[in-house]
């Protein structure tokens, strides 16, 4: 089947493909980013244009894309209100703050309760320097993750699986893992003293969603408290949830908040934010060089270009309005799932998480990292992910997300259910 749905998409494919071949020849493994490798088929589809919810390849194919950039394009591609505030963008970066940098950090204040912001040129650097601050004001060595967390490509956080490519130094050396869900397990790793932070997301996403159970971002709070270690929570994915992600959705208190990709529309972009207790550590260090050569910050990062697609997109894009039409959209999607998985008693699950949702190849939904790591299925997955890209469908290449954004119709939810049906019906 696999065999078959490849002929298929060579043969839709034919200028994608000769464009690969042109790339290659002076880009590492063919792609200008070593991810774009990982989508089915044998090469990426080359794009052409993408406007909303719609995608078109250099072949013409018109995809309804559920994959939104892995989340970085949650705003549609192109929204106007983002396209106008680039055109009319005077000066792209200048080393000099702007008015909406204010509006922004104002804006995820309310959003998130945190008062003080700002800003780098994606998440991974923001957890990067949040890491470092919070090793600086604990006078604490290590750090905690979750088993099959994700958070950039931050070193301290590429721990507990194979694969990590040249580590500066061996991350069993920094970092203390927790599997998410078990309480006992972020005991054990905040008892002794020496972590200065506990970097989490407050649903795992990058390894299939996994939500977490009732209490337990309650506990890891409380234990936090107990052990004197500060809690940041990486909304960059999670905030599917909502316009304050799963901070405003279920109430969380932490320390720290970051945030990226999809906040300024797909412009390149990256915040934190800190709570009046640690912003009042941070600044307490007199002798940290915050400002120069301390290891936070970037030339650069805060620019006028990102701030001002920022506050279109949150100003006028990612409103709860939006969130709400969103998240009706993914109940629609995840119904006509349920419905093709019932009709044939086909063992998998589907997870939610706002305007978010993934299917599992397992009959409950895995409550830890490692469980949903034992329930993948490349083989199932590049099947499914093929049928779907042949039929103009568009998931991530990674896993099996997909994502609504403002733009998405109920026409492309449909078409959706209409592909995976039939690609489950021809399974079983």
């Amino acid at each position: 089947m696999i065999e078959r749905e490849q002929e298929e998409f060579a043969r839709r494919h034919p200028r994608s493909r000769e464009l690969h071949e042109r790339a290659r020849r002076s880009l590492l493994a063919g792609v200008p980013m070593s991810w774009m490798t990982m989508w089915a088929g044998g090469h990426p589809v080359y794009l052409r244009e993408a406007q909303g919810a719609r995608l078109v390849d250099v072949d013409g194919n018109e995809y309804a894309d559920f994959c939104l950039g892995d989340t970085g394009a949650m705003a549609g591609h192109s929204p106007e209100p983002v396209m106008r505030a680039i055109r009319e963008r005077s000066g792209l970066t200048t080393m000099l703050p702007t008015e909406d940098a204010a509006w922004v950090g104002e804006e995820l204040a309310r959003r998130f309760s945190l008062p003080f912001w700002q800003f780098s040129l994606s998440a991974t650097d923001a957890n990067r320097w949040l890491l470092r601050m919070c090793r600086q004001v604990t006078r604490r060595p290590k750090v905690a993750v979750f088993n099959w967390c994700y958070h950039g490509s931050v070193d301290e956080a590429l721990v507990g699986r194979e694969g990590n490519v040249g580590p500066m130094v061996d991350p069993a050396e920094t970092t203390r893992v927790a599997e998410f869900n078990e309480l006992g397990s972020v005991e054990a790793a905040l008892v002794h003293g020496d972590v200065a932070c506990l970097l989490m997301e407050p649903a795992l996403t990058n390894i299939g969603i996994v939500l977490p159970e009732e209490g337990f971002l309650d506990g890891v709070r409380e234990l936090c408290t107990r052990h004197g270690t500060l809690l940041i929570v990486d909304e960059t994915h999670t905030l599917s949830a909502g316009p304050g992600g799963c901070t405003a959705a279920w109430g969380l208190e932490p320390d720290a908040v970051s945030l990226g990709k999809s906040i300024a529309g797909g412009v390149p972009i990256g915040a934190y934010g800190v709570s009046a207790e640690l912003a009042e550590r941070i600044a307490a260090e007199e002798d940290a060089d915050y400002e120069d050569t301390g290891g936070v910050g970037g030339t650069l990062a805060g620019n006028a270009l990102s701030l001002a697609a920022a506050r279109a997109t949150l100003g006028e894009v990612l409103t709860a309005e939006a969130f709400e039409r969103m998240s009706g959209l993914r109940e629609r999607f995840v119904a006509g799932v349920d419905a093709a998985l019932e009709r044939h008693s086909v063992p998998w699950s589907i997870v939610s998480l706002g305007a978010r949702a993934e299917y599992r190849f397992s009959a409950d939904p895995p409550r830890t990292g490692a469980e949903s790591a034992q329930a993948d299925d490349r083989e199932l997955g590049e099947y499914l992910h093929l049928y779907l890209l042949n039929r103009g469908v568009l998931i991530t290449p990674f896993h099996n997300m997909a994502l609504m954004c403002p733009a998405t119709t109920e026409a492309q939810v449909d078409r959706h259910t209409e592909a995976f049906t039939a690609a489950v019906e021809a399974l079983y």
